[in-house]
């Protein structure tokens, strides 16, 4: 299982038990990755997210929370801030969205895989982990029918199951795989290559 010149962007998304999963996979991530990693963690919108500052510390590449208009850049963890969408427009750059919730989430890992798609096409990765909902589930067919490469946490092995259950009914993963499997993977990313070219 290698994805070394494959892959020019990871998306990830999770829901409950989402922290706890990305303990094992983001440092896993090595010094030096090129591929940037974006991240939607479903969590409360009343309280604000420290999520990049609490994997920043663990983390051997920058953790960054998601701003509006920032250019992408290599190698970098982007979060998505609480209470917006985060979407991955032309550029590459990010943008944030104060749009309606999907599937009663903001933000919404739909709408942060359907973006990237758009940008990275059969080039990205898309990763679904734990959770209780339905979110994230269009948004990994939308990769999958890409022709991009998909990964979903094994069910069993989940908090909650509806997250990666719902991806698997529209779409078959790629890959189906515990979180240390899934960390395996994420080693084999480029470490350095040529930058991509968008179209």
């Amino acid at each position: 299982m290698n994805l070394a010149g494959r892959i020019d962007a990871v998306v990830i998304g999770a829901s409950a038990g989402g922290i706890e999963a990305l303990t094992v996979l983001l440092p896993a991530l090595a010094r030096g990755l090129r591929p940037p990693v974006f991240v939607v963690l479903h969590l409360p919108r009343n309280r604000p997210s420290v999520l990049a500052e609490i994997f920043a510390k663990r983390c051997a590449v920058p953790v960054r929370e998601a701003e509006d208009k920032e250019m992408v850049t290599s190698g970098t963890v982007y979060f998505a801030p609480n209470d917006y969408h985060l979407l991955v427009d032309q550029g590459p750059q990010l943008a944030l969205s104060a749009d309606e919730p999907v599937h009663h989430s903001r933000p919404s890992v739909d709408v942060l895989f359907e973006s990237a798609v758009d940008i990275y096409k059969d080039r990205l990765l898309g990763i679904i982990l734990t959770g209780a909902n339905e979110d994230g589930a269009t948004g990994l067919a939308a990769v999958h029918d890409a022709g991009g490469v998909t990964i979903v946490q094994r069910p069993d092995t989940t908090l909650a199951p509806m997250m990666a259950l719902s991806a698997l009914k529209l779409r078959p993963a790629d890959w189906v795989l515990t979180l240390d499997e899934i960390a395996g993977m994420l080693q084999t990313l480029d470490a350095t290559a040529t930058p991509m070219q968008v179209s």
